[in-house]
């Protein structure tokens, strides 16, 4: 595969077969991190469970303690009271048929959170199809399906993830920017890591967590030593 020059480079700086802790490992990333841009540093974490069986899913969402340095945009499906609620705290855009109406027929999707308030997920389950394989579609487990808009929409915009497995039983979670520094992004790092660790399925047998990759949007992936968490 062609690699460019500046991430050979960065690339040769990284010992391919350690384990890096936490703080050389963010070090590592942002010194080698050449991009013209603040690129976003993303976590990739392999488990040991298969997420075929619905026993074994891990999923969830977590407020990191230093955001994600992304500026969030949250519509919610709310109405009366809740609706008032969700715009007070922040949200871009608050609606109900209107804004289904609108993802439908225009194929609008200018917004990175969904939230709404359960007596619409009637409405919002008419969207599944097109906001479910974009990971959009809210859900009780990550937050997002909830009474109090108002808490959602106020942790989505300090910097709330959600994690999940894919198919291939890999959760991809962004942790930050290169900006933040090291001691910030090992900070992050531990915080989901610890939500992964404390999500661990009963029926999850041998090793949790076979590897962990951290990279930047153009740089090479750094292994990170997680048995110190």
């Amino acid at each position: 595969m062609f690699r460019g020059k500046k991430y050979q480079d960065a690339a040769k700086q990284i010992e391919k077969n350690t384990q890096y802790d936490a703080a050389e490992g963010f070090g590592l990333i942002c010194k080698t991190a050449s991009a013209k841009f603040d690129e976003t540093v993303e976590l990739h974490v392999k488990l040991g469970v298969d997420s075929r069986h619905a026993d074994q899913q891990v999923r969830g969402a977590i407020v990191l303690p230093n955001g994600t340095g992304k500026n969030v945009r949250v519509l919610v499906f709310a109405k009366g009271d809740k609706a008032e609620a969700a715009k007070a705290a922040g949200a871009d855009y608050v609606g109900e048929m209107d804004l289904v109406e609108k993802i439908q027929k225009e194929n609008w999707f200018d917004f990175d959170v969904v939230v709404a308030t359960p007596d619409m997920m009637g409405v919002v389950g008419r969207l599944g199809k097109v906001l479910g394989p974009k990971g959009l579609m809210p859900s009780p487990k990550a937050g997002t399906v909830t009474p109090d808009v108002a808490k959602a929409v106020q942790e989505s915009k300090a910097g709330k993830v959600e994690y999940r497995l894919d198919k291939t039983n890999i959760i991809h979670c962004p942790i930050g920017k290169v900006s933040f520094g090291p001691e910030k992004l090992a900070e992050n790092f531990n915080a989901l890591m610890g939500a992964i660790i404390k999500a661990k399925p009963a029926a999850s047998k041998g090793q949790y967590i076979k590897s962990c990759v951290a990279a930047s949007t153009m740089g090479p992936g750094v292994k990170m030593n997680t048995a110190k968490i």
